[in-house]
């Protein structure tokens, strides 16, 4: 929290308690606190700038003061390396998400010592913010000439220190770089030409040529140019080579520790771009200035949690979202005839349903213990889905987070009024294809249901369930009780299976699985070439359906006992399923159900389920997708005005196809 101005020291008692001679961690601290007085509460920019500004004329207007302040100066030039601020400020100490993460958190839960000689560490500690890049910006030159006029004696006026360190930060930066380039799993998804240009060997020998060149007393401008512009070429030919790379991760797959490389390395290519403006500038002076303006910035993002992990699983989101909507497209009907084709899938989805209606009911009637019940309910769910999938039937709550991610890639094109209005079309097209799911999940499910319960009630002389257990149905589906809170959050289950798919595919793309299978002697020896080679093809064409039906399958079936344990007592409503047990439910009760008000607050909640596991599935899924993919707030306002119209002119379109 920043101090009010009340609380903090006055001037005049900084300025006494300047003492070049004091210990290490003495004078820091007097520095943190000089800075903490600049910025008083932080909420005015020229109001620091004008704090700054007193503080250069108390100390011009003492003679003695200004001596002090020149010797404090040079003792911490003397005493604190520089270099780790300026070449390593911002970046993991090993190019690994895992230890950058637990870094951020040692770092916020441990105190930090001012008595370092690490500038990084000190820099830290100086709790720099955005404030501080923003009264750092309004710097004129003019009072950057006081400042430096004021820390520097007149008998040391020498930058070659400075230069010094400006070039050993750029080795350092060199020599990452260098080392993160050779990295084998970055290498090997380079493209061929920018492996065989070998950017990344000559490096050293182009940052020590121009720290020969710079050093040299007598160089020629021109050789000192040549140098730089070799440098900075051979720089973007490495960062092109990077580039690269992202074009292979489709082929490849990602991980997030790849991304956090990738992440490193354009930061890296940027701060040697920095400290090469600051130390080739007329003005050194003001470009350091606008580097530790940069570095300001570079800390507040360091100093958050959230921000690392944002920033490194975007890439991440991307490409499982990219790989679900390989998926999703296959979800949605365009025409008559794939209308007419989804509906008898889902149809086929509805009657696999009513099996699993049956199996949890005979699940519950073994009475077994909570955990076993539930690990009992989640393989049997998991078999379900899977043979849903296996048949190519379909189950309706399924599509919108599939689909969702294969609607956002369309908005990358969204340049024209046409786009818009074939994003338009294809938004009717998904209302519809799922409109046609539900419709025929429900419409199967419950005859079905109703014909096991008959056929049982024949065999044994006993209903599917019994009339209590019936009772207890028409009570957890309600209207009235929290089936609508359970409904929403059944879509956003249905949403993290979606990215268990796009996570399970990602890995068996990266870690060549496929190829694994399909040539690894023993492998092959086992099961035979073509064997192999059908089960390769069956595992990468089905990977992401079975990740996403055995995760949904466990999630239904194991959250509601755990959740109960934990005391949360969270549950699940999914609209097939719960249509199916209220069909059992009203079987059992026979034609007396009809008059039952409980049955029909059920009955009406049913399309309120339906609509919020795709309505909460799909935002999820298309949020996601839309942050992915970079879609601009100002795009989504169009989106929505869009559709919006559509639905006005053209209501009928989102339910009949042409």
């Amino acid at each position: 929290m920043p101090l009010t101005l009340s609380a903090l020291p006055a001037l005049a008692t900084l300025l006494a308690r300047l003492d070049p001679n004091a210990s290490l961690a003495d004078r820091h601290v007097w520095l943190i606190d000089l800075l903490q007085w600049v910025r008083g509460d932080s909420r005015s920019a020229p109001a620091a700038i004008a704090r700054l500004q007193q503080f250069m004329e108390a100390v011009e207007a003492q003679t003695e003061v200004r001596r002090l302040l020149q010797a404090w100066w040079r003792m911490l030039l003397q005493t604190v390396d520089v270099t780790p601020l300026l070449a390593d400020f911002g970046f993991a100490p090993r190019t690994a998400f895992i230890s950058e993460l637990a870094e951020r958190v040692r770092r916020k839960l441990l105190p930090g010592t001012p008595e370092t000689t690490d500038a990084a560490e000190l820099f830290s500690l100086l709790s720099p913010s955005r404030f501080d890049a923003q009264w750092l910006a309004l710097l004129d030159e003019a009072q950057i000439s006081q400042l430096t006029a004021l820390l520097t004696e007149p008998s040391n006026t020498n930058e070659w220190d400075w230069q010094h360190s400006l070039l050993d930060a750029l080795t350092y930066c060199t020599a990452q770089i260098r080392a993160t380039g050779f990295a084998p799993e970055l290498r090997l998804r380079m493209s061929e030409e920018e492996k065989k240009a070998r950017p990344f060997h000559t490096l050293p020998a182009d940052v020590e040529d121009l720290r020969r060149i710079f050093f040299d007393p007598h160089r020629d401008a021109n050789e000192l140019q040549a140098a730089v512009a070799r440098y900075r070429d051979r720089m973007e030919a490495c960062r092109r080579a990077i580039n690269s790379v992202y074009a292979h991760l489709d082929q490849h797959g990602i991980s997030i520790g790849m991304v956090f490389r990738l992440r490193q390395l354009r930061a890296r290519f940027l701060r040697v771009r920095e400290l090469l403006d600051c130390l080739l500038s007329p003005k050194p002076a003001a470009a350091t200035v606008k580097l530790l303006t940069r570095l300001a910035l570079v800390a507040e993002d360091r100093k958050s949690i959230r921000a690392l992990i944002t920033a490194n699983s975007t890439l991440l989101a991307a490409k499982m979202a990219e790989r679900s909507a390989e998926t999703g497209e296959h979800y949605i009907a365009r025409t008559r005839a794939d209308y007419r084709s989804m509906l008898g899938k889902a149809l086929g989805g509805g009657a696999i349903t009513a099996v699993t209606t049956a199996l949890k009911f005979a699940i519950l009637a073994l009475g077994l213990s909570a955990f076993w019940s539930g690990m009992s309910a989640s393989l049997m769910y998991a078999a379900s889905f899977i043979v849903i999938q296996l048949l190519h039937f379909t189950l309706a709550t399924k599509q919108p987070a599939m689909t969702a991610p294969a609607m956002a890639a369309k908005l990358k094109k969204l340049d024209s009024s046409a786009a818009m209005g074939d994003f338009v079309d294809e938004v009717t097209h998904l209302v519809r294809s799922q409109s046609a799911s539900v419709l025929g999940n429900v419409l199967m499910v419950v005859p079905v249901v109703v014909l096991f319960n008959l056929l049982i009630l024949l065999v044994s002389g006993h209903p599917m369930i019994s009339h209590d257990d019936a009772l207890h149905v028409l009570h957890n589906l309600s209207l009235l009780g929290p089936t609508l809170l359970w409904a929403a959050f059944t879509g956003v289950l249905l949403f993290v299976a979606s990215l268990m798919a796009g996570w399970a595919e990602n890995w068996f793309v990266l870690n060549r699985l496929e190829s694994a299978m399909r040539y690894n002697p023993r492998i092959t020896a086992a099961l035979g070439i073509a064997r192999a080679d059908r089960w390769a093809s069956f595992i990468r064409d089905n990977i992401s359906g079975l990740a996403s039906n055995i995760a949904l399958g466990f999630m239904l079936g194991m959250i509601p006992p755990i959740t109960d344990f934990l005391g949360l007592q969270l549950e699940v409503r999914h609209v097939t399923l719960s249509a199916g047990q209220l069909a059992a439910a009203a079987a059992t009760l026979g034609m007396d159900v009809w008059r039952l008000p409980a049955f029909w607050w059920c009955v009406t909640a049913i399309p309120l389920i339906g609509l919020l596991n795709l309505g909460v599935s799909f935002y999820c899924a298309f949020r996601l997708a839309a942050q992915a993919h970079s879609v601009s707030s100002a795009d989504r306002k169009r989106i929505r005005a869009a559709i919006w119209l559509r639905l006005r002119q053209r209501p009928s379109s989102f339910f009949t196809a042409d």
